[in-house]
């Protein structure tokens, strides 16, 4: 081959190879508080969507949970969305009503891979607006040190919500270390009300109905407690996220925790979780549900390829790459058929995570996502949020916060 025709095949072979760099179009998915823990699976994902799709580049970032929600409405009302993002069932509800999402089209085979309830969770109005991912019943991590210093037994555990609450209480007596940090900020409280088999709402969902007397009784359980100093300060705050590091600190004898979260404290301290066992989280038998929030990923309204977006949210959900991660946390559960059936589930240990793992299976049956859908969802949860804080903080009695809550919500039902 002459000198013209190896110059001319070259710049060819450059020209061809400039071109389809120069058409790699750029994505991002967010996910929400996976990082530094998860780092290697999120590029493991990166990495294979990418051979699957060379003409993509993309980008993974991770944004606190806290932020999720302010931070994807400014990138779509900026018109630079990413192109799928990990959403909380709760936070999905408030961002359909702010028609922050884009609809996505599924075929009956693709509808089929996940199973029916947390396919639901993200359907409004017959339309799927995001697509389920992982979720793990809560169970209890408890510390036996502190169980044997406070005169517990360790092989004994509390089953019920009054003899982990009077646990709580012996706890706090005998060691001075807070015995639980309940999981009652925000508008966790509806939560507590539907596992202990109290309405929220009437049948047709028009009108709110949690300011009956036993409503009323259960909120002043966790106001009596905040009172006498047995939950920490900081609970209507910062909620889960101080509950995590107090634990982890060793002040905390219990943590009401999706077991997911027991790795960090593995992470965290290591000697805090050698001595973590862990409880089945206590079932009301009036209830018999736990609350199981549903994580999933959705596309974002305004993003520039649909399609690619849509496809992004399935391979991230997808058989493989559920079991994927669920293998990787070790405690999550798949939201698809298939994956849900492996053997890596039934799998028992001696250490917190295995026992986490295996507590969180047994109880599957009863989780359930009880996020409700409401119009105004923000607006009435910053109500209800306000005024249960307000009851914490003795501005008002339980029955006229409640009294109050329901009265604002019916006036927008």
């Amino acid at each position: 081959m002459n000198r013209a025709k190896t110059w001319l095949l070259t710049a060819a072979v450059l020209a061809t190879a400039s071109s389809a760099s120069a058409q790699k179009t750029t994505m991002e998915f967010w996910t929400i508080s996976l990082a530094p823990l998860f780092n290697d699976e999120m590029n493991r994902l990166v990495a294979a969507f990418q051979k699957e799709n060379p003409t993509v580049e993309l980008k993974w970032v991770d944004v606190p949970a806290a932020a999720m929600e302010q931070k994807l409405l400014a990138a779509v009302a900026s018109g630079r969305p990413p192109a799928a993002v990990n959403l909380s069932s709760d936070m999905a509800v408030k961002l359909v009503q702010q028609g922050a999402l884009e609809p996505m089209t599924l075929t009956d085979a693709q509808k089929k891979l996940y199973f029916a309830s947390p396919l639901s969770t993200f359907t409004f109005d017959g339309k799927v607006m995001g697509v389920p991912w992982y979720w793990a019943p809560k169970v209890v991590a408890y510390n036996s040190d502190i169980f044997r210093k406070a005169g517990l037994d360790p092989a004994n555990p509390p089953r019920t919500i009054q003899t982990l609450i009077a646990a709580a209480k012996q706890i706090k007596d005998k060691t001075g270390n807070y015995g639980f940090m309940p999981n009652i900020n925000g508008i966790n409280m509806l939560y507590v009300f539907q596992e202990a088999g109290l309405p929220v709402l009437s049948k047709d969902g028009g009108t709110a109905v949690f300011n009956g007397a036993e409503h009323v009784k259960l909120l002043e359980t966790y106001v009596d407690l905040f009172k006498k100093g047995y939950i920490p300060e900081d609970t209507m705050r910062r909620g889960f996220a101080a509950a995590t590091e107090l634990y982890s600190s060793g002040k905390l004898g219990m943590l009401i925790t999706g077991p997911q979260f027991i790795l960090r404290v593995a992470n965290d301290n290591k000697a805090i979780y050698d001595v973590t066992k862990v409880a089945p989280y206590p079932i009301n038998i009036a209830g018999n549900v736990i609350h199981t929030p549903l994580m999933g990923f959705t596309v974002p309204k305004g993003v520039k390829d649909r399609a690619m977006a849509q496809k992004l949210a399935l391979f991230l959900t997808n058989d493989v790459n559920q079991l994927q991660f669920s293998r990787v946390t070790k405690t999550t559960f798949p939201s698809t058929v298939k994956a849900s059936t492996d053997k890596f589930f039934k799998q028992a240990g001696q250490n917190a995570i295995d026992q986490g793992k295996l507590v969180s299976s047994t109880e599957l049956k009863k989780a359930r996502d009880l996020t409700l859908v409401y119009p105004d969802a923000s607006k009435l949860n910053k109500v209800f949020k306000d005024n249960v804080e307000a009851a914490m903080a003795g501005q008002k009695t339980a029955k006229q916060a409640l009294d109050d809550i329901v009265k604002a919500w019916n006036a927008s039902l």
